[in-house]
């Protein structure tokens, strides 16, 4: 089996790094959850993991290298579905993760980090009172990760202001900005359940944009087997192409020029230059683009990509080895040129787009956003055996 070179890098760095629990690597997914379940397991009996001696909700702040800081609560959240109107998710699943997710959940019966969700909170409510207060106090947690963000985070243990905290965020609705697969495993492992219990709750980190914005980026395509010529003879007349001979910031920065103005725009790279794809046709997207959604969500950059550019005229199978999703823009560019395929940078979805959508019920499609800072794992997990 061969493994990727980030993640044995991770586990060589430290025995009890948290990427031996949350990406398990022995052979097949069974033996990994496995490995994974008897790992935790070893790690509580040799104190490496020690649950905290009474039930806590948990301030966590992260400050970057940049002085930006976030802070949100840490904890346990009762489980709605989408109909309920409660937690929003934005983004479809696809299944393959979410069985996975599952088994690993099964096997290790716990939670092994929160998911990201966004909510718009009341400077006077008890939940923004008690993250600001938590500054004044001695944080239970204080380290600093490679990237130069240092992560604080305290116990909040008085049952009167946890339950009015809880008071506070009954009356408030969530966006899941980062954890889709995760949470629809939670529904997915509560539905398995035969009476109530541990399964009916969720970790997750809620942060207040009011007062701590997230930033939306957005998430790149790498089509690894469609060499950046043939990806723009297949365009023929179908888009406006530019190229741009200009180093990718500035080549970004015209993306993002483009982006503002009507109509979808992306940049295709690979083949050293960068290609500013615009003005597609209207009777593709009218032809290729199902009519049974909203008018947002038919024109947004990820539908006309994957319906009319990915589907219709490149051909390509959205499976993982026909389409790379990555974060990075550089590293998008760098994985397209060793594979000699094609890199589709994407400009961001703005948060507005996103959260009208998830109020109207309509999913975007899978890898349309990335919400940050996402919290650091190993910091926080929740053991369902303890409850």
């Amino acid at each position: 089996m061969v493994r990727p070179d980030g993640l044995v890098r991770l586990e060589d760095a430290d025995p009890h790094n948290i990427v031996r629990l949350i990406l398990p690597q022995d052979g097949d997914p069974a033996a990994s959850h496995a490995r994974a379940a008897r790992t935790l397991r070893d790690w509580r009996e040799r104190g490496v993991l020690a649950p905290d001696p009474e039930p806590a909700l948990y301030v966590y702040e992260q400050r970057d290298a940049a002085g930006l800081v976030q802070r949100g609560l840490i904890g346990a959240l009762r489980l709605t579905t989408a109909d309920e109107g409660v937690v929003l998710p934005h983004e479809d699943v696809m299944p393959a993760p979410v069985a996975d997710r599952a088994g690993l959940m099964r096997a290790t019966r716990a939670n092994l980090e929160p998911l990201l969700l966004a909510y718009r909170g009341d400077s006077r409510g008890a939940a923004a009172r008690t993250v600001e207060a938590a500054g004044d106090q001695p944080p239970l947690l204080a380290t600093t990760t490679e990237d130069g963000t240092r992560h604080r985070l305290w116990a909040v243990t008085d049952p009167a202001r946890i339950a009015a905290v809880g008071a506070d965020l009954a009356t408030r609705q969530a966006l899941i900005a980062d954890g889709h697969h995760r949470w629809a495993t939670y529904l997915l492992l509560r539905a398995e359940q035969p009476a109530p219990g541990p399964w009916d709750q969720g970790l997750v980190l809620l942060v207040d944009t009011a007062r701590y914005p997230l930033r939306v980026r957005a998430i790149h395509r790498v089509l690894r087997r469609l060499p950046v010529a043939d990806a723009l003879a297949a365009l023929g007349d179908a888009c406006r192409v530019r190229r741009l001979d200009v180093p990718l910031p500035d080549a970004l920065a015209t993306l993002a020029e483009a982006a503002s103005g009507p109509g979808n725009a992306y940049l295709l790279a690979g083949d050293g230059a960068f290609h500013l794809v615009t003005e597609v046709a209207e009777r593709l997207v009218d032809a290729c683009v199902r009519h049974d959604r909203p008018e947002p969500w038919r024109r947004l950059d990820a539908t006309v990509l994957h319906h009319v550019l990915i589907d219709h005229l490149w051909r390509v199978p959205d499976a993982p080895e026909h389409v790379g999703y990555v974060h990075d823009a550089p590293a998008a560019v760098g994985q397209a040129e060793r594979l000699g395929g094609t890199a589709v940078l994407m400009h961001p979805v703005p948060e507005a787009t996103v959260l009208e959508l998830a109020r109207q019920g309509v999913m975007m499609p899978h890898k349309s956003t990335s919400f940050g800072p996402k919290p650091a794992s190993g910091l926080v997990l929740r053991s369902l055996d303890l409850e």
